[in-house]
């Protein structure tokens, strides 16, 4: 699709015009991966040409049209061109930065599944994505030219059904929505068919990207799949547009629950009235917002990360004046594999056998008197569960 040049918004025609703009196959066909692609839809800066002409070295760029049409025509500071338009900075490597930043690559024990927690494993099903995000953590994997063979899957399935421990599989990628209905309804009956998966889950960025994906027929076969949840990834209020908003709530009229896990940003969402403005709205969507991730020390990433001190400052500031349950978890994922450490501030000032003194979100000290009584044993465990397999909390490394 080609639009004319961007000199003003009211001088383009709108893209929403193509009449193919809600197929969401169209979307993912027609992706942006140009500069001159996307100065149908922004002025570029001369900061962001440069990005774009030093990106073959750093990661692939590409755009949902839809995604693209929600970008500030003139600001190059747009939060939704920040995370979608390479900037020349990712060339800016450190030492401490990784290429595989979670330590997933030295726990793969099959093809397609990371399995670094005790109970549950990643199963990656696809390699591609509705966008190629400037933050990405796994930069290393999507976007290539080898997606996970039929093999691969096969062998994944293998694993997780002979391993008895796994009791909850995330699917993710890439973009698991990606695959088609069909082959996606077939992945998640295989493994509901697998006695010792209790819960399935789905990491997509698509409802944020491309909601359009999220049609009657997609609903219809995930609902066959419960327990099933979808965690999915606005990063920015102005993403959640009514298309958005529709989507999810789609989700969840289909009985799945949906959370979101957001990435603190520099430059995107690095503000509490930022903060604010998306978890209120993702609450008013129905979706839970579950994580707030410290950003990962990923290869050409340092622009966009703030100091771990920033992040505590700002969630401070969002404890006790908004609805708990629009509060994530602030988390930091432990380079090298250490999994996901809460970095919350800390509310205790000081503790002891008689009394905890605390202070709350208005600075005021309280006092908790502890019990006197100090023995938690609960007895009736060793009756009630008795017949239930000892969890297995070895390391699966």
């Amino acid at each position: 699709m080609h639009l004319p040049v961007l000199g003003a918004r009211s001088a383009v025609r709108e893209p929403r015009e193509e009449p193919r703009w809600t197929d969401w196959r169209w979307q993912l066909a027609n992706m942006l991966t140009t500069v001159d692609e996307l100065a149908t839809y922004v002025q570029l800066s001369e900061a962001e040409r440069a990005g774009f002409a030093v990106s073959k070295t750093l990661f692939r760029v590409g755009i949902t049209p839809y995604y693209a049409s929600l970008m500030d025509p003139v600001h190059a500071s747009c939060p939704i061109r920040m995370q979608a338009i390479p900037a020349t900075a990712e060339m800016t490597i450190r030492e401490e930065e990784l290429r595989d930043p979670l330590g997933e690559d030295a726990r793969n024990p099959a093809p397609s599944v990371i399995h670094k927690y005790p109970d549950r494993v990643l199963f990656l099903v696809v390699d591609r994505c509705g966008i190629y995000c400037r933050h990405c953590n796994r930069r290393r994997l999507v976007g290539g030219d080898e997606p996970p063979t039929t093999a691969d899957l096969e062998a994944g399935l293998a694993y997780i059904a002979k391993t008895r421990r796994i009791r909850d599989v995330l699917l993710s990628g890439g973009d698991p929505l990606l695959l088609s209905t069909r082959r996606l309804d077939y992945l998640l009956g295989r493994l509901r068919a697998i006695p010792h998966v209790e819960t399935i889950r789905i990491g997509t960025r698509l409802p944020v990207v491309c909601p359009m994906r999220i049609d009657d027929e997609l609903c219809a076969a995930l609902r066959k799949h419960h327990p099933l949840f979808i965690n999915t990834h606005f990063n920015h209020v102005k993403e959640l547009t009514p298309e958005a908003v529709r989507a999810c709530e789609r989700l969840v009229d289909a009985g799945i629950p949906v959370g979101n896990q957001a990435v603190l940003l520099r430059g995107v969402n690095s503000s509490v009235r930022s903060l604010r403005a998306l978890f209120r709205a993702l609450l008013r969507a129905r979706v839970k917002p579950y994580y707030l991730f410290q950003g990962d020390t990923v290869i050409g990433t340092d622009h966009l990360r703030t100091p771990v001190e920033t992040a505590q400052e700002l969630y401070r500031q969002l404890r006790g004046y908004m609805n708990g349950m629009a509060i994530p978890q602030l988390v930091l994922d432990a380079p090298g594999g250490g999994g996901k450490v809460p970095i919350v501030p800390n509310y205790i000032e000081s503790l002891d056998e008689r009394e905890v003194v605390v202070r709350n979100y208005r600075g005021l000290q309280v006092s908790y008197p502890q019990p006197t009584e100090r023995d938690c044993t609960v007895a009736y465990d060793a009756v009630q569960f008795a017949d239930e397999p000892a969890d297995d909390d070895s390391d699966p490394a």
